[in-house]
């Protein structure tokens, strides 16, 4: 990896609790989005996330859900995955923890 990668993640809050991860979802970009999704869900009892537009994730992306998880059970919240792509299902699969994302409906 070089000095210049420009690797980005973002979340957008499309209203009503509905929220959409676009970029890439690694260990270079989980902090920053973990640090907006704080203010984001907050105000929210519901929480969906569409995560059709993630464009390359790894298995820091599974911990940042599983964050969202607690956080969630902790504060007596509903979250939901949907779209969540091949790549974090794989790992989740591999760790034995796919059925604590909720099935997600992953992205085709």
């Amino acid at each position: 990896m070089s000095g210049t990668d420009t690797s980005t993640a973002h979340m957008e809050d499309l209203g009503a609790g509905a929220f959409a991860i676009r970029g890439d979802l690694t260990f270079e970009t989980i902090a920053a989005v973990l640090a907006a999704s704080q203010s984001l869900f907050a105000a929210h009892q519901h929480i969906e996330i569409d995560m059709s537009e993630v464009a390359q994730a790894d298995s820091a992306a599974v911990a940042l859900l599983l964050e969202w998880l607690s956080w969630a059970r902790g504060f007596d919240r509903q979250i939901q995955y949907q779209n969540i792509p091949q790549q974090i299902l794989a790992i989740a699969q591999i760790s034995g923890i796919a059925e604590l994302l909720g099935g997600g409906r992953p992205s085709s």
